[in-house]
């Protein structure tokens, strides 16, 4: 009986496993969004109602402008590979708050996106814009909110789940462990796996929509320069090392170069790449070329001093 049960667990938790399908890993998902969207989309309407949230300008409509292609790009993908329920539930929306001295940018769970102000300098143009957008609609994207829900819960949970029982009312209270409700804003903190996870997606997606990947690397150099002579940013702490960082995105770029290649969206010539490349061959339904990628944002560069970095 032990042996049944024990069993039944074990393919619980198979079945539980989702697969990124433009990295190819593997995570664990216990919760469904019917389960974490709610509790999600609420805290995200309390963030906007005690931030200062940008309209009108610019730098607004570039962030709105950019994450709706991104989102669009994604959700083609998706509806390409057969997976467009994997987004049941999503609602795509981005802000602009208005704050200066945080170098930040996130995504919850249902692709709520918000984007302050101090990142803006950093990213430069839609470019950068788009390598930071990429990023944290991609953690969405790759369900890392819920896998990390969902190993908390294995963990709290792990003899009644090894026996096959899932407690539904534990697992809500999981949930709003990390997403409690009139509690102000809590964000997950993603581990260094998730991050690379993040940052390849967002790569590939950012190329799909057509914005240049080569600009990813360049992005994350600048992120470097604006830290000299500040305290250790927050998200070294549990980002991969910058250096690491920019040498992974190299390496992916020549994949992400043939979806940019690929994308409806692109302007100009096709982008050159690398002969080493092995990627696949990427396909596309429609090479039509409908936005220009290169809108610069009308920023200039700040001081790094009393800046909270935490992207």
């Amino acid at each position: 009986m032990k042996k049944i049960l024990l069993l039944s667990g074990l393919t619980a938790l198979a079945v539980a496993c989702a697969t990124n399908p433009l990295t190819g890993r593997k995570s664990l998902q216990l919760v469904s969004n019917a389960e974490i969207l709610p509790s999600s989309f609420q805290q995200y309407q309390e963030v906007l109602a005690s931030s200062k949230i940008i309209t009108g300008t610019e730098q607004a409509k570039e962030v709105q402008t950019v994450g709706q292609r991104i989102a669009a790009a994604a959700d083609t993908y998706y509806q390409t590979i057969g997976k467009a329920s994997v987004l049941n539930g999503y609602e795509w929306q981005f802000v602009l708050i208005d704050d200066s001295k945080t170098v930040n940018a996130w995504c919850m769970p249902g692709g709520k996106v918000a984007v302050y102000s101090g990142i803006m300098p950093v990213c430069k143009d839609a470019n950068g814009l788009a390598v930071v957008l990429g990023h944290e609609i991609s953690h969405a994207l790759a369900g890392h909110g819920a896998e990390k829900i969902s190993r908390t819960y294995a963990a709290e949970m792990g003899g009644q789940l090894l026996g096959g029982m899932i407690n539904n009312a534990a697992l809500q209270q999981t949930v709003q462990q990390y997403y409690p409700v009139a509690s102000g804003i809590t964000l997950l903190r993603y581990d260094r796996k998730q991050e690379t996870d993040a940052d390849i997606t967002g790569l590939y997606l950012m190329a799909m929509a057509g914005y240049d990947p080569r600009e990813a690397p360049k992005f994350w150099e600048r992120m470097i320069e604006s830290t000299e002579g500040s305290s250790t940013p927050e998200f070294l702490s549990t980002h991969p090392d910058p250096q690491n960082r920019i040498a992974a995105l190299n390496a992916a770029l020549p994949k992400a170069l043939e979806y940019y290649n690929a994308s409806k969206y692109r302007t100009g010539a096709p982008a050159a790449i690398p002969s080493t490349t092995a990627g696949s061959t990427i396909t596309t339904t429609n090479n039509a070329t409908t936005n220009n990628n290169t809108t610069k944002s009308a920023t200039t560069q700040q001081s790094s001093t009393n800046k909270s970095y935490v992207y």
